[in-house]
């Protein structure tokens, strides 16, 4: 079950809002839009799982004999000018 409360309730009362991310995440909005959410570390921690890093999967040994040829960008792509 999702709750949402404004920033102004969140504030005058973070107890009943962490009571209500126990049953599921609460979306705090500002002036009336959506602008956090409050979740339990369990649900955060299942959402951005509990595997390796892209970087630390780069480390292993051998990943640099892995082919890799991404398609090109079509149209009108031009590479930013960085200087």
């Amino acid at each position: 079950m999702t709750t949402t409360i404004s920033s102004r309730d969140f504030n005058q009362d973070v107890s009943r809002a962490k009571r209500a991310a126990d049953e599921g995440p609460v979306i705090i909005t500002d002036r009336g839009a959506p602008a956090y959410v409050l979740l339990r570390h369990d649900a955060y921690r299942r959402l951005t799982g509990n595997g390796p890093t892209i970087r630390a999967l780069l480390d292993e040994p051998g990943v640099e004999d892995i082919e890799f040829d991404p398609p090109r960008f079509g149209g009108n792509f031009r590479a930013p000018d960085l200087t």
